[in-house]
């Protein structure tokens, strides 16, 4: 099997990766994202690690299918269980998971990010406590990037060694999305817009204390996306 389209979502996560990074995949599933960088001639080396023993085999058997077994080892492994510091691993890929699991991901192990030089995080959801984790732990956000794909909205975050402080709105709309207001990004957070106008319609007069923190989140965003006009 040729791995030779991945995802619109999993293309925008290997754009940033380095040229020749030797990279953990973690929750790599199928291995795909490894597979493709190597094809591309991207990196010299990935580790794919799997929690999940169905997926763990798929991986295995794809890397095999595509002799690629000396340059990708596929480990049953939790996070950042699956490298030791022999792997010289300096990047980590994290993508497809929620923002409250790779947080956790990261700090279960956190020792281990000292050699790191990069994490390329894409969480699903939650990315507001993401990237309130990352700048706890002496990572600062450098880039970022927001993809639609199936009519979902993904989110990328780049991160590297350094400090940085984020204030709330920052971490909810992402330090450079929010300063770049990509079209995308517009439209993602104005489709929340409507649905959260829609559920306001829905809470009866009465309850004031509800109809205020709604009105509060719309005119929020609001803000957000004017402050690009």
């Amino acid at each position: 099997m040729q791995v030779k389209n991945i995802s619109k979502r999993l293309r925008k996560v290997a754009g940033f990766v380095p040229q020749d990074a030797k990279i953990l995949d973690v929750g790599s599933d199928h291995a795909y994202l490894p597979i493709y960088l190597i094809q591309q001639g991207s990196i010299s080396s990935a580790i794919a690690g799997e929690v999940v023993e169905g997926p763990y085999q798929s991986a295995v058997t794809n890397v095999a299918d595509n002799q690629m077994s000396d340059k990708i080892s596929v480990r049953l492994a939790n996070g950042l269980a699956a490298f030791d510091a022999e792997d010289q691993i300096d990047v980590i890929v994290i993508a497809g998971m929620g923002g409250g699991l790779i947080a956790d991901i990261l700090d279960n192990d956190s020792a281990k990010l000292a050699s790191v030089k990069r994490l390329i995080l894409q969480p699903n959801n939650r990315e507001d406590e993401l990237r309130r984790w990352l700048c706890g732990h002496n990572f600062q956000i450098t880039e970022e990037a927001i993809v639609e794909e199936n009519g979902k909205f993904y989110e990328i975050m780049i991160a590297e060694q350094g400090h940085q402080v984020l204030n709330a709105k920052q971490e909810r709309f992402g330090p450079y999305l929010m300063r770049e207001q990509s079209a995308v990004f517009l439209d993602k957070w104005q489709r929340e817009v409507d649905k959260l106008e829609k559920a306001l319609a829905k809470i009866p007069e009465k309850n004031l204390t509800e109809r205020s923190a709604m009105s509060q989140k719309i005119k929020q965003i609001k803000e957000v996306l004017h402050a690009g006009k």
